[in-house]
């Protein structure tokens, strides 16, 4: 249905009047804050002003058609403007015109990506950027901003981009700082603070940089050296594709690969924090495609790539937004900007743009969730600390790639060697339970109930096989049977069905009997085709542990080994009695 592909049309259907208020205020107030923010990410990004507000027009409508979220707002965001910055300047080579062309070109790639993606259900991805990993590259991209903007805040004309360098050029340089733009990065972050602490729901940037204008303006600051961001064209954008042909496409390909992975991320989890908030829930596969739409439309109107932008989002939530009517509103506001608001845009001063970024950059740093992961799991804050300093050393690229394939590391170790247990009897708990639980726990004398808590495939097949025949050879008094609870093997393939195939003939050799409980259905793939089943036999293999051991326990209590089968019989029926 249309209604699937443009959730906007589902929402105006069921449209209330009542909400109409609401929108457009939000609307409006997301406008304030989308304007001066926009063009102070397009400064970070190294672009014109205007480019901000380009990006920041038609995206911003496009997503509002495609998007499930009904409160997020797509836009220019720090962490994407100072990826496109670290990875495309050095390109361009100090060439503006061509720097244009590969942002936008970029911007369509990595939005015909997440089209693709989106179509092919592939928006599971974002599962893959976990969190000490996403708070690593925002605490990385925090610094990198406030570092690269430190410059401009002290009046000093920096020319090393990288964080380390950028900070030691400005330490041999503090003699050159230059008071007044000092004074007025320093008024416009106290005015920030202040608005923010007094007047939460008020547009700060907006306010800090209409005071720190106003009070440049009044006070010639401007001839006394504070630059200011200088004549801003009016006007729409024009469509165009970005003309870089199939080799220059080639080259940004994957630096494109990875600004999907960083804009679907940022955004998904901006959206669903705000649909969990409101009571909804987000298609991360629509969501895809839509800000993938959205990345096209900017990269075909001269912008560059954008993402779900928490700041506008929450003014948007904040005031009380209902649908994507609100980024209507707010689109065509901006637009209202870029044609007839353009002269006042001029006189806006670099330090205060720079103190703009650097208290958005300082909300970015999350200390707080450093701490909690130390506590939780030393491997993950190891993680999130790599991420951060690989981004501020290597690049954001590279060091959101190494901190992924390392996380994806720890995860294949864990499943190399997994956790597994040992079950038997625990007092007060019914059924056969791991021993860990409580130091009274005893295993079910002459057998070893065993579970493997991870899937059996290839790459742990041999260390199932060892940990089972060293579990047996370590016991005493050896036991005569070994129950495998199954129940946590999710998965199988045939390297893991021919780990057990030998493990029934080394156990065998040892005079051990294996018996297998609750199975799953998809065993019969392997076990069939290799005669596993036979060669277990039938009537060992069992849908419950508690089923496998009383069997175990009349086989016993019938064979030739009666004594031990008495003190078999004797542990369960007390087990069974405390239950």
């Amino acid at each position: 249905m249309l209604t699937d592909w443009i959730p906007l049309l589902r929402d105006l259907r069921q449209y209330r009047k009542e909400w109409l208020t609401h929108d457009v205020v939000a609307g409006l107030s997301v406008t304030a804050v989308q304007v001066p923010t926009a063009i102070a990410y397009a400064t970070l990004a190294g672009f014109p002003p205007e480019v901000g507000l380009y990006a920041s027009i038609l995206p911003v409508l496009v997503y509002a058609l495609f998007g499930s979220s009904r409160q997020l707002v797509l836009g220019p965001d720090a962490a994407t403007c100072a990826m496109i910055a670290a990875l495309l300047l050095p390109i361009a080579e100090g060439d503006l015109n061509y720097y244009l062309k590969l942002s936008a070109a970029m911007a369509l790639t990595a939005g015909l990506l997440m089209v693709f993606g989106g179509m092919t259900r592939m928006g599971f991805i974002v599962n893959f950027f976990s969190r000490p990993i996403l708070i690593g590259f925002l605490n990385g991209i925090a610094l990198s901003i406030i570092a690269g903007q430190l410059g401009k805040l002290l009046g000093i004309a920096v020319v090393s981009r990288d964080f380390g360098p950028s900070l030691l050029e400005l330490t041999k340089r503090l003699g050159e700082i230059h008071g007044y733009s000092l004074g007025v990065g320093l008024a416009t972050l106290a005015l920030l603070v202040l608005t923010r602490r007094y007047l939460p729901r008020a547009p700060a940037a907006l306010i800090a940089l209409l005071a720190t204008s106003l009070g440049v303006f009044l006070l010639g600051l401007d001839a006394r050296a504070v630059k200011l961001v200088g004549e801003v064209p009016s006007g729409l954008p024009s469509f165009a594709l970005p003309g870089l042909g199939y080799e220059g496409v080639q080259g940004i390909f994957m630096s494109a690969v990875g600004l999907v992975i960083v804009c679907f991320t940022s955004g998904m989890l901006t959206a669903r924090s705000f649909a969990a908030r409101n009571g909804y829930n987000i298609n991360a596969d629509q969501e895809m495609r839509a800000i993938g739409f959205a990345n096209m439309a900017s990269g075909l109107c001269g912008g560059f790539a954008v993402t779900g932008a928490d700041s506008r989002t929450a003014v948007n939530d904040a005031s009380g937004g209902k649908t994507q009517l609100v980024s209507v509103i707010a689109a065509l506001a901006t637009a209202g900007v870029a044609l007839f608001l353009t002269q006042p845009l001029g006189h806006l001063p670099i330090p205060a743009l720079a103190a703009v970024l650097i208290f958005s950059a300082w909300s970015l740093l999350d200390a707080a969730g450093i701490r909690r992961l130390r506590v939780i799991d030393r491997f993950e804050f190891s993680l999130s600390l790599l991420t951060t300093i690989g981004v501020l050393t290597i690049g954001v690229l590279p060091g959101v790639v190494i901190a992924i394939m390392l996380a994806l590391l720890n995860v294949l170790i864990k499943i190399y060697r997994p956790a597994d247990t040992l079950q038997g009897i625990v007092p007060g708990l019914e059924g056969y339970n791991d021993l860990s639980f409580s130091e009274d726990a005893r295993p079910v004398p002459g057998m070893i109930i065993y579970r493997f808590d991870a899937p059996l495939l290839f790459f742990n097949a041999d260390y199932f096989k060892v940990r089972i025949l060293s579990l047996v050879d370590g016991a005493e008094p050896r036991p005569r049977w070994f129950v495998l609870n199954a129940e946590s093997i999710s998965q199988l393939d045939s390297t893991g069905a021919q780990a057990v195939d030998d493990l029934v003939t080394e156990l065998k050799i040892r005079g051990v009997h294996l018996v297998v409980a609750r199975p799953k259905l998809y065993m019969r793939k392997y076990g069939q085709p290799m005669g596993l089943g036979q060669k277990i036999g039938a009537d060992n293999i069992f849908f419950s542990v508690h089923s496998a051991v009383e069997t175990i326990l009349a086989r016993e209590e019938r064979g030739s080994a009666a004594d031990d089968g008495n003190s078999l019989l004797k542990g369960v029926s007390e087990h069974e009695k405390g239950a």
